[in-house]
């Protein structure tokens, strides 16, 4: 998608709202709040409270609030309610879990219709693990490390999170089976991909990202702008 002003973009490794993750800090700068939307769709069936819970210690600590969005199945994703704290949420962060529940409760949904108006409106968007790989298109498919069809909010990127757990073999049969021309970024555990309103990347946290074009190694130049 593009857009006149759209806001910082944070895909992270996964092992989301701990100590290591500095990034959180420079997000809710760029958010200019201190409300955090939690979206744990993606853990829907692993008590997805938890994970509100867990980011609601995290970020307390750095001065913010958090505030829960139930969206667990298809249905919530319509409601009103929902729909519209999504459209004036300043930073949304959706948490880790199933991509592939994450994608069918969000596709062509009101509520992903109301990310993207309040992402183009300036909202910073975070996402880690499943929440990163699902944000992308195309998405790598966990269940083989293949690819499918992800949401887009960045296309012609494909995220690999928990790279530094991955096994040498799932990597290399990801990176070898890469459309033409899409690069395919492994992003360690507390780290994120930044992607600033101009279009450029870095990368902030714990640990590092490695990036694959066209099956060879290649640097944070090779992604979209």
């Amino acid at each position: 998608m593009t857009g006149a002003a759209p806001g910082t973009v944070a895909l992270v490794g996964g092992s989301e709202w701990r100590e290591k993750c500095s990034f959180d800090a420079e997000l809710l700068d760029a958010a200019a709040s201190d409300e955090v939307l939690v979206l744990p769709t993606a853990a829907a069936y692993e008590h997805p409270e938890r994970a509100v819970e867990t980011a609601t210690r995290h970020f307390s600590g750095l001065g913010a609030r958090v505030r829960g969005l139930m969206v667990l199945r298809r249905p919530d994703a319509e409601d009103p309610e929902a729909v519209q704290a999504m459209r004036r949420a300043r930073f949304v962060y959706i948490g880790g879990g199933s991509p592939l529940h994450l994608r069918s409760v969000l596709k062509d949904s009101a509520l992903w219709q109301a990310l993207l108006e309040a992402w183009h409106g300036g909202a910073v968007v975070a996402a880690s693990s499943a929440g990163a790989m699902v944000l992308t298109d195309p998405m790598v498919d966990p269940r083989g490390g293949a690819f499918t069809l992800g949401l887009g909010l960045i296309e012609q990127l494909a995220i690999v999170p928990h790279y530094d757990t991955w096994s040498h073999e799932k990597t290399h049969r990801t990176v070898q089976l890469a459309p033409a021309g899409i690069p395919v970024v492994g992003i360690d555990e507390q780290t994120a991909l930044l992607r600033d309103p101009e279009g450029g990347w870095r990368v902030s946290g714990a640990g590092t990202v490695n990036v694959f074009l066209d099956r060879c190694p290649a640097d944070l130049a090779a992604l979209p702008g």
